[in-house]
């Protein structure tokens, strides 16, 4: 099946481009190179013999008073830029080929601008428009594909309007006369040479060759040949989508003539401006701040951050920069317009030269957001520090175990890992029982042995050794990166609720007798059952036991348990322990 005719496309072209960026006219001798050869020359050196392709020699000897310039595709790109903005004012998603030349699908504007000749005509005359004084050649030329709206933009009349529209259907016909070399095949292979060797002259002779002949003879090069040649595209336009308008803008009426009342005004466009930025995935480091006084005096000054600026830094910013054009006005022969030396007066009047008309905050550069994590107040370091200032006073009321903040802190029970710290106080995390270090462990030798019900428990010897702390290297503290060990710390996940104070609870096996652990660490029985908050629940798999003695030197603080991690047949999850041969509930899992 043959392939469908490609979309109706336009191409606006301007004639001679790099030599246009490079800020010189059509009847100057200019050659542009690029690996010394010609990749672009100004029309005055076409008539002496220059062309595309010509080594540097060649060209020189030709046209003996010609200038050569060497390619810069990044000025050409930037100069490019404003007539690629009058273009997208017709329609979004332009694609821009190379500097010089863009395209754009025809479907739309033309339906609004009432046909296809009518938005042409409009394009070329806002180009020429904005190019009004540099003499550059415009045309535009529509036709069924990129390539074949390219050629027609070539071959569109000098004379107004500037526009060649090749009609749906017709554009093989357009493209047969031409020559091979209109193809612009990549040039490794020569392929278009090739063609001309072999007899085929025209793109109507290409055509007319059968696609996989030229597939078997010349490869993909040959295949891209004759879609050209039929008037297929190879590709979809690759349409980059506008420019968001980032720049938040605000114009007093009455003018501001105190630098305060600007300020605050300023919150307002500051909030505006990041709106705009996280509404694209956006964050500015790089700010500009614009001024515009009574008298029309524009000022500007850029703003640094060194991360990225937020609403509130961004409003202090403007203030600052506010002041200090006051200042440079105020104190003669200090600073220039827009210095920011020294904060002075507030009114705006008799420093800038009146009073401010308009504000405008203009992100010079952005940053993907990255997914930032706002803070627990609020997205800026302001809110963090009205929520300081509350807690503080709730302190000064209630007094300073008034206000309690947790810390993650380490231990071997769930109720250890945090810690309640006053409000203001250093969040360092507390070692288990306050003491300096951790206690020695004595744990079970077989960590993690998980039966499950019914299944035979092993009650011969299980010998307990004792684990001690890691010792502490000399002159290293937590802050110098010393990691907290904690032999015997119960696995993760973490549990989803700690009691503040331990719940009894019964666990006892299929007879019904309660089952205690030996002196060893071990289970007398089998856990079949258990009983807490008023009921009783079938246990359908349990792990441990895991018995932990700490703090064995200080009978007031000495612990010695036994735990155990239980599921029931109502979807439970505990983590019991068994102490002095009472059972409680540590912990509740998910």
């Amino acid at each position: 099946m043959a392939p469908r005719l490609a979309p109706r496309t336009i191409v606006v072209w301007c004639a001679d481009w790099p030599v246009v960026a490079a800020g010189h006219a059509a009847d100057e001798a200019v050659a542009v190179l690029h690996a010394n050869r010609v990749v672009a020359c100004s029309s005055a050196a076409r008539l002496e013999g220059v062309h595309r392709g010509m080594r540097r020699r060649e060209a020189e000897a030709r046209c003996p008073r010609l200038t050569v310039l060497q390619h810069d595709p990044a000025a050409e790109a930037r100069a490019f830029e404003p007539v690629v903005a009058a273009v997208e004012a017709f329609a979004p998603r332009i694609e821009v080929t190379r500097p010089g030349r863009c395209a754009l699908g025809a479907r739309g504007p033309a339906r609004y601008f009432g046909g296809e000749e009518a938005v042409a005509s409009a394009i070329a005359a806002a180009v020429s428009d904005v190019l009004a004084g540099l003499g550059v050649q415009v045309a535009v030329g529509i036709a069924d594909g990129a390539f074949a709206a390219s050629l027609a933009s070539r071959s569109a009349p000098t004379s107004p309007p500037p526009v060649l529209v090749i009609e749906p259907g017709t554009t093989p016909g357009f493209l047969a006369p031409l020559p091979v070399s209109a193809l612009d095949l990549p040039a490794q292979g020569d392929v278009a040479g090739l063609l001309l060797r072999l007899g085929l002259r025209t793109l109507g002779d290409v055509a007319a060759i059968g696609e996989a002949d030229l597939l078997a003879r010349f490869g993909p090069e040959g295949g891209l040949a004759w879609r050209r040649a039929n008037g297929f595209d190879d590709r979809p336009l690759e349409a980059r989508d506008p420019p968001p308008d980032l720049a938040a803008t605000v114009v007093f009426d009455p003018p501001a003539e105190r630098v305060d009342t600007a300020a605050f005004a300023a919150r307002s466009v500051a909030a505006d401006l990041h709106d705009r930025l996280d509404g694209v995935g956006l964050a500015c480091p790089r700010l500009r701040i614009e001024a515009v006084t009574e008298t029309g005096e524009h000022l500007e000054r850029v703003w640094r951050h060194e991360g990225r600026f937020t609403p509130g830094a961004t409003a202090e910013r403007v203030r600052w920069q506010l002041d200090g054009w006051l200042t440079a006005r105020r104190l003669s022969g200090v600073g220039t317009p827009g210095s920011e030396d020294a904060s002075g007066d507030d009114s705006v009047e008799g420093g800038l030269g009146g009073g401010l008309v308009s504000l405008r905050l203009v992100p010079e550069e952005v940053v993907p957001g990255g997914g930032r994590q706002l803070g627990f107040w609020g997205g800026d370091a302001e809110a963090d520090d009205r929520a300081s200032r509350a807690l503080a006073r709730v302190q000064g009321m209630l007094g300073p175990a008034g206000v309690l903040t947790a810390v993650h802190s380490g231990g071997r029970d769930p109720a250890e890992r945090a810690t309640l710290v006053p409000w203001g106080d250093p969040r360092e995390p507390a070692r288990s029982g306050g003491g300096p270090s951790p206690a020695p462990l004595l744990v079970d030798a077989r960590p993690g042995l998980a039966v499950g019900r019914g299944d035979p428990i092993a009650l011969g010897p299980a010998p307990a050794h004792v684990v001690a702390p890691p010792r502490r290297k000399r002159g290293m503290g937590p802050e110098a990166g010393e990691t907290a060990v904690w032999p015997g710390r119960i696995p993760g996940p973490a549990p989803a609720s700690v009691p503040t104070e331990p719940r009894p609870v019964q666990v006892v096996d299929a007879a019904g007798v309660t089952v205690v652990v030996s002196g060893r660490g071990l289970l007398d029985r089998a856990p079949a059952r258990v009983a807490w908050e008023g009921r009783w629940s079938d246990i359908t798999g349990w792990a441990g036991p895991w018995p932990v003695e700490q703090r064995w030197w200080d009978p007031a603080a000495a612990v010695r348990k036994a735990r155990l991690q239980l599921t029931t047949a109502d979807g439970c999850a505990l983590l019991v322990s068994c102490a002095a041969g009472s059972w409680t509930v540590d912990a509740i899992y998910d």
